[in-house]
Protein backbone atom coordinates (compact mmCIF):
# COMPACT_ATOMS: atom_id res chain seq x y z
CA UNK A 1 0.00 0.00 0.00
CA UNK A 2 2.78 2.45 0.89
CA UNK A 3 4.58 1.78 -2.37
CA UNK A 4 1.35 2.43 -4.29
CA UNK A 5 0.81 5.72 -2.47
CA UNK A 6 4.40 6.80 -3.20
CA UNK A 7 4.03 5.93 -6.88
CA UNK A 8 1.05 8.27 -7.08
CA UNK A 9 3.26 11.16 -5.94
CA UNK A 10 5.78 10.60 -8.79
CA UNK A 11 8.75 11.70 -6.73
CA UNK A 12 12.18 12.43 -8.23
CA UNK A 13 14.67 9.73 -7.31
CA UNK A 14 17.30 10.38 -4.69
CA UNK A 15 19.49 7.44 -5.69
CA UNK A 16 21.03 7.20 -9.17
CA UNK A 17 20.67 3.73 -10.70
CA UNK A 18 23.52 1.24 -10.65
CA UNK A 19 25.55 2.66 -7.75
CA UNK A 20 26.49 0.51 -4.77
CA UNK A 21 26.19 3.00 -1.93
CA UNK A 22 26.53 0.34 0.75
CA UNK A 23 30.05 -0.65 -0.30
CA UNK A 24 31.15 2.74 -1.55
CA UNK A 25 30.47 5.26 1.20
CA UNK A 26 32.36 8.00 -0.66
CA UNK A 27 29.77 7.81 -3.44
CA UNK A 28 27.05 8.59 -0.90
CA UNK A 29 29.13 11.50 0.44
CA UNK A 30 29.17 12.99 -3.05
CA UNK A 31 25.46 12.40 -3.62
CA UNK A 32 24.56 13.81 -0.20
CA UNK A 33 26.49 16.99 -1.04
CA UNK A 34 24.45 17.26 -4.25
CA UNK A 35 21.19 16.98 -2.29
CA UNK A 36 22.30 19.74 0.08
CA UNK A 37 23.36 21.98 -2.79
CA UNK A 38 19.96 21.56 -4.45
CA UNK A 39 18.06 22.32 -1.25
CA UNK A 40 20.27 25.32 -0.48
CA UNK A 41 20.10 26.88 -3.93
CA UNK A 42 16.40 26.19 -4.51
CA UNK A 43 14.73 26.33 -1.09
CA UNK A 44 16.56 27.36 2.07
CA UNK A 45 19.26 29.60 0.65
CA UNK A 46 23.04 29.43 0.57
CA UNK A 47 24.50 30.10 4.02
CA UNK A 48 27.93 31.39 4.99
CA UNK A 49 30.44 28.88 6.32
CA UNK A 50 30.32 28.06 10.03
CA UNK A 51 32.09 30.57 12.29
CA UNK A 52 35.74 29.92 12.95
CA UNK A 53 35.16 30.02 16.67
CA UNK A 54 32.33 30.21 19.18
CA UNK A 55 33.00 31.52 22.67
CA UNK A 56 30.68 32.05 25.60
CA UNK A 57 30.15 34.10 28.73
CA UNK A 58 28.21 32.78 31.73
CA UNK A 59 25.57 35.32 32.74
CA UNK A 60 24.06 33.30 35.59
CA UNK A 61 24.43 29.80 37.02
CA UNK A 62 22.40 27.61 39.40
CA UNK A 63 24.02 24.48 40.80
CA UNK A 64 20.88 23.36 42.62
CA UNK A 65 17.98 23.70 40.20
CA UNK A 66 14.78 21.62 40.29
CA UNK A 67 15.31 20.66 43.91
CA UNK A 68 18.92 19.73 43.37
CA UNK A 69 18.36 17.45 40.36
CA UNK A 70 20.00 19.70 37.79
CA UNK A 71 22.37 22.53 37.01
CA UNK A 72 21.23 25.43 34.88
CA UNK A 73 22.88 28.41 33.28
CA UNK A 74 22.19 31.44 31.14
CA UNK A 75 24.95 32.06 28.61
CA UNK A 76 25.82 34.44 25.83
CA UNK A 77 27.31 32.74 22.77
CA UNK A 78 29.63 34.78 20.60
CA UNK A 79 30.46 33.86 17.02
CA UNK A 80 32.73 35.71 14.63
CA UNK A 81 31.20 36.78 11.31
CA UNK A 82 32.38 38.74 8.28
CA UNK A 83 31.13 41.92 9.98
CA UNK A 84 32.29 41.31 13.53
CA UNK A 85 31.05 39.36 16.52
CA UNK A 86 27.45 38.22 16.78
CA UNK A 87 25.94 37.40 20.19
CA UNK A 88 22.83 35.50 21.20
CA UNK A 89 21.65 33.99 24.50
CA UNK A 90 21.14 30.32 25.31
CA UNK A 91 19.90 28.59 28.43
CA UNK A 92 21.18 25.19 29.53
CA UNK A 93 19.85 22.51 31.87
CA UNK A 94 21.96 19.48 32.73
CA UNK A 95 21.04 16.55 34.98
CA UNK A 96 23.33 15.90 37.90
CA UNK A 97 24.93 12.59 37.03
CA UNK A 98 28.36 11.01 37.16
CA UNK A 99 27.91 9.54 33.70
CA UNK A 100 27.79 11.29 30.35
CA UNK A 101 24.31 12.32 29.33
CA UNK A 102 22.44 12.94 26.07
CA UNK A 103 21.82 16.54 25.03
CA UNK A 104 18.93 18.07 23.09
CA UNK A 105 19.47 21.42 21.38
CA UNK A 106 15.97 22.86 21.28
CA UNK A 107 15.18 25.56 18.72
CA UNK A 108 12.25 27.44 20.19
CA UNK A 109 9.39 29.44 18.69
CA UNK A 110 8.71 30.87 22.13
CA UNK A 111 10.99 33.21 24.04
CA UNK A 112 9.88 31.89 27.39
CA UNK A 113 11.65 28.70 28.41
CA UNK A 114 9.10 27.24 30.75
CA UNK A 115 6.27 26.97 28.24
CA UNK A 116 3.71 24.34 27.39
CA UNK A 117 5.99 23.31 24.52
CA UNK A 118 9.01 22.37 26.65
CA UNK A 119 8.57 20.16 29.76
CA UNK A 120 12.04 20.90 31.13
CA UNK A 121 11.79 18.94 34.38
CA UNK A 122 10.40 15.83 32.70
CA UNK A 123 13.23 15.86 30.16
CA UNK A 124 15.79 16.29 32.96
CA UNK A 125 14.16 13.42 34.88
CA UNK A 126 14.74 11.20 31.86
CA UNK A 127 18.46 11.96 32.01
CA UNK A 128 18.75 14.40 29.11
CA UNK A 129 20.36 17.84 29.03
CA UNK A 130 18.77 20.77 27.20
CA UNK A 131 20.27 23.72 25.35
CA UNK A 132 17.50 26.22 24.56
CA UNK A 133 17.54 29.25 22.29
CA UNK A 134 14.79 31.42 20.85
CA UNK A 135 14.81 32.08 17.11
CA UNK A 136 13.95 35.76 17.68
CA UNK A 137 17.31 36.26 19.38
CA UNK A 138 19.04 35.07 16.20
CA UNK A 139 16.95 36.92 13.61
CA UNK A 140 13.40 38.20 13.96
CA UNK A 141 10.64 35.94 12.67
CA UNK A 142 9.19 38.60 10.41
CA UNK A 143 9.72 40.12 7.01
CA UNK A 144 12.26 42.78 7.95
CA UNK A 145 14.26 42.77 4.71
CA UNK A 146 16.91 40.68 6.48
CA UNK A 147 17.96 43.54 8.70
CA UNK A 148 17.84 41.96 12.17
CA UNK A 149 20.26 39.81 14.10
CA UNK A 150 22.57 37.51 12.19
CA UNK A 151 20.95 38.57 8.90
CA UNK A 152 22.69 41.94 9.18
CA UNK A 153 26.13 40.36 9.64
CA UNK A 154 26.52 38.91 6.14
CA UNK A 155 26.12 40.34 2.64
CA UNK A 156 23.04 39.22 0.74
CA UNK A 157 25.03 39.63 -2.45
CA UNK A 158 27.08 36.64 -1.29
CA UNK A 159 24.54 34.60 0.67
CA UNK A 160 20.91 33.93 -0.19
CA UNK A 161 20.01 32.26 3.08
CA UNK A 162 16.51 32.61 4.49
CA UNK A 163 15.61 32.76 8.17
CA UNK A 164 15.36 28.95 8.49
CA UNK A 165 19.02 28.72 7.45
CA UNK A 166 19.94 31.49 9.89
CA UNK A 167 18.26 29.73 12.80
CA UNK A 168 19.93 26.46 11.73
CA UNK A 169 23.30 28.27 11.74
CA UNK A 170 22.65 29.24 15.36
CA UNK A 171 21.89 25.62 16.25
CA UNK A 172 25.34 24.65 15.00
CA UNK A 173 26.86 27.44 17.12
CA UNK A 174 25.08 25.98 20.14
CA UNK A 175 26.44 22.58 19.15
CA UNK A 176 29.97 24.04 19.14
CA UNK A 177 29.38 25.04 22.76
CA UNK A 178 28.20 21.51 23.63
CA UNK A 179 31.26 19.93 22.02
CA UNK A 180 33.81 22.25 23.55
CA UNK A 181 32.37 23.12 26.97
CA UNK A 182 29.89 20.49 28.16
CA UNK A 183 32.31 17.86 29.41
CA UNK A 184 29.59 15.39 30.40
CA UNK A 185 27.76 15.56 27.08
CA UNK A 186 27.58 12.27 25.21
CA UNK A 187 28.58 13.34 21.70
CA UNK A 188 26.99 10.20 20.23
CA UNK A 189 23.65 11.28 21.70
CA UNK A 190 23.17 14.88 20.60
CA UNK A 191 19.84 15.83 19.06
CA UNK A 192 18.46 18.97 17.47
CA UNK A 193 14.74 19.47 18.01
CA UNK A 194 11.99 21.87 17.03
CA UNK A 195 8.28 22.29 16.38
CA UNK A 196 6.56 23.66 13.26
CA UNK A 197 8.89 26.23 11.59
CA UNK A 198 11.52 25.22 14.12
CA UNK A 199 10.97 21.59 13.11
CA UNK A 200 11.86 22.60 9.57
CA UNK A 201 14.89 24.35 11.02
CA UNK A 202 15.92 21.28 13.02
CA UNK A 203 15.83 19.13 9.88
CA UNK A 204 17.90 21.64 7.90
CA UNK A 205 20.37 22.07 10.78
CA UNK A 206 20.80 18.31 11.08
CA UNK A 207 21.19 17.87 7.34
CA UNK A 208 24.04 20.39 7.23
CA UNK A 209 25.83 19.45 10.45
CA UNK A 210 26.59 15.75 10.79
CA UNK A 211 27.59 16.20 14.43
CA UNK A 212 23.88 16.06 15.19
CA UNK A 213 23.28 12.33 15.57
CA UNK A 214 19.52 12.66 16.03
CA UNK A 215 16.88 15.03 14.66
CA UNK A 216 13.46 15.47 16.24
CA UNK A 217 10.98 17.39 14.08
CA UNK A 218 7.42 17.89 15.32
CA UNK A 219 4.61 18.94 12.94
CA UNK A 220 7.14 20.40 10.48
CA UNK A 221 4.84 19.86 7.50
CA UNK A 222 5.07 22.03 4.39
CA UNK A 223 8.68 22.66 3.33
CA UNK A 224 9.80 20.54 6.27
CA UNK A 225 9.17 16.80 6.37
CA UNK A 226 6.03 16.64 4.20
CA UNK A 227 6.18 15.78 0.52
CA UNK A 228 4.92 18.73 -1.55
CA UNK A 229 3.57 16.70 -4.46
CA UNK A 230 -0.02 15.72 -3.80
CA UNK A 231 -0.02 17.40 -0.39
CA UNK A 232 -3.19 18.71 1.25
CA UNK A 233 -3.34 21.76 3.50
CA UNK A 234 -0.50 24.25 3.12
CA UNK A 235 1.29 24.51 -0.23
CA UNK A 236 4.41 26.28 -1.44
CA UNK A 237 2.33 29.14 -2.83
CA UNK A 238 0.82 29.82 0.58
CA UNK A 239 3.96 29.45 2.66
CA UNK A 240 6.05 31.64 0.35
CA UNK A 241 3.37 34.33 0.25
CA UNK A 242 3.04 34.42 4.04
CA UNK A 243 6.61 33.64 5.06
CA UNK A 244 8.85 34.43 2.07
CA UNK A 245 11.71 35.34 4.39
CA UNK A 246 12.03 31.76 5.65
CA UNK A 247 13.45 30.74 2.27
CA UNK A 248 15.57 31.97 -0.60
CA UNK A 249 13.84 33.84 -3.40
CA UNK A 250 14.20 30.89 -5.79
CA UNK A 251 11.73 28.80 -3.83
CA UNK A 252 8.75 30.94 -4.81
CA UNK A 253 9.06 29.88 -8.44
CA UNK A 254 7.70 26.46 -7.47
CA UNK A 255 4.36 27.93 -6.37
CA UNK A 256 1.52 26.09 -8.09
CA UNK A 257 3.98 23.78 -9.87
CA UNK A 258 5.23 21.40 -7.19
CA UNK A 259 4.95 18.46 -9.59
CA UNK A 260 7.70 19.94 -11.75
CA UNK A 261 10.24 20.48 -8.97
CA UNK A 262 13.55 18.64 -9.43
CA UNK A 263 13.43 17.75 -5.71
CA UNK A 264 10.98 17.23 -2.88
CA UNK A 265 11.20 17.04 0.90
CA UNK A 266 12.35 13.41 0.94
CA UNK A 267 15.65 14.87 -0.31
CA UNK A 268 15.94 16.66 3.03
CA UNK A 269 15.28 13.53 5.08
CA UNK A 270 17.61 11.52 2.86
CA UNK A 271 20.43 14.01 3.41
CA UNK A 272 20.38 13.01 7.09
CA UNK A 273 21.24 9.38 6.33
CA UNK A 274 22.47 7.32 8.03
CA UNK A 275 21.79 9.31 11.20
CA UNK A 276 18.56 8.98 13.14
CA UNK A 277 15.36 10.95 12.55
CA UNK A 278 12.17 11.04 14.60
CA UNK A 279 9.11 12.69 13.08
CA UNK A 280 5.89 13.39 14.95
CA UNK A 281 2.58 14.20 13.32
CA UNK A 282 -0.99 14.85 14.44
CA UNK A 283 -4.16 13.49 12.87
CA UNK A 284 -6.01 16.83 12.87
CA UNK A 285 -3.00 18.85 11.70
CA UNK A 286 -4.20 18.79 8.10
CA UNK A 287 -2.29 22.01 7.30
CA UNK A 288 0.94 20.06 7.85
CA UNK A 289 -0.62 16.89 6.32
CA UNK A 290 0.48 13.92 8.46
CA UNK A 291 0.13 11.48 5.56
CA UNK A 292 2.55 13.45 3.38
CA UNK A 293 4.91 13.56 6.36
CA UNK A 294 4.69 9.79 6.65
CA UNK A 295 5.23 9.19 2.92
CA UNK A 296 8.31 11.41 2.98
CA UNK A 297 9.77 9.18 5.71
CA UNK A 298 8.90 6.12 3.65
CA UNK A 299 10.54 7.59 0.54
CA UNK A 300 13.74 8.43 2.43
CA UNK A 301 13.83 4.91 3.83
CA UNK A 302 15.23 3.53 0.56
CA UNK A 303 18.37 5.62 1.08
CA UNK A 304 18.94 4.14 4.53
CA UNK A 305 18.39 0.65 3.14
CA UNK A 306 20.81 1.31 0.28
CA UNK A 307 23.42 2.26 2.87
CA UNK A 308 22.80 -0.95 4.84
CA UNK A 309 20.58 0.46 7.60
CA UNK A 310 16.95 0.01 8.54
CA UNK A 311 14.93 3.04 7.57
CA UNK A 312 11.24 3.33 8.44
CA UNK A 313 10.10 -0.01 9.86
CA UNK A 314 6.31 -0.19 9.78
CA UNK A 315 3.28 -2.11 8.64
CA UNK A 316 2.31 -1.71 5.00
CA UNK A 317 -0.47 0.81 5.61
CA UNK A 318 -1.01 4.48 6.31
CA UNK A 319 -0.67 5.50 9.97
CA UNK A 320 -3.45 6.01 12.50
CA UNK A 321 -3.33 7.89 15.83
CA UNK A 322 -1.32 5.97 18.39
CA UNK A 323 1.05 4.43 15.83
CA UNK A 324 4.68 4.63 16.83
CA UNK A 325 7.18 3.15 14.43
CA UNK A 326 10.60 3.36 16.07
CA UNK A 327 12.50 0.18 15.23
CA UNK A 328 14.55 1.68 12.40
CA UNK A 329 16.73 4.75 11.93
CA UNK A 330 13.67 6.75 10.86
CA UNK A 331 11.03 6.90 13.57
CA UNK A 332 7.50 8.15 13.10
CA UNK A 333 4.75 8.83 15.64
CA UNK A 334 1.19 9.93 15.01
CA UNK A 335 -1.13 11.12 17.75
CA UNK A 336 -4.64 12.51 17.79
CA UNK A 337 -5.17 16.26 18.12
CA UNK A 338 -3.76 19.21 16.26
CA UNK A 339 -0.72 21.40 15.74
CA UNK A 340 1.10 21.37 19.07
CA UNK A 341 4.29 20.08 20.69
CA UNK A 342 2.99 17.93 23.54
CA UNK A 343 4.54 15.89 26.32
CA UNK A 344 3.35 12.83 24.42
CA UNK A 345 5.50 13.89 21.46
CA UNK A 346 8.51 14.55 23.69
CA UNK A 347 8.24 11.21 25.47
CA UNK A 348 7.86 9.32 22.19
CA UNK A 349 11.02 10.97 20.91
CA UNK A 350 13.00 10.42 24.12
CA UNK A 351 12.05 6.72 24.09
CA UNK A 352 13.60 6.59 20.61
CA UNK A 353 16.55 8.77 21.65
CA UNK A 354 17.53 6.68 24.67
CA UNK A 355 17.44 3.27 23.00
Amino acid sequence: MIKTELEKRKLPSVLPDGIDFKNDKNTWTVRRAELLETLASQEYGVAPPPPESVTYEIMSYNNNDFGGKAESGCLTLRANTENGMFNFPVTTFTPKTENKHPVIIYISIKKEIFSNYLPVEEIIDRGCGIVHFWIGDVSADRNDDFSSGIASMYSRKKYSWGKISMWAWAASCALDYVYTCMQKADTEKIAVAGHSRCGKTALWAGANDSRFKYVFANNSGCSGDAISRGKVGEHISQITNTFPYWFCSEYKKYSECEDNMPFDQHFLLSALAPRKIFLTAAKEDTWADPYSQFLSAAAASEVYEALGYKGLVCEDRMPVPGDRFDEGSIGFFMRSGGHFLSRTDWNAFIDFFLK
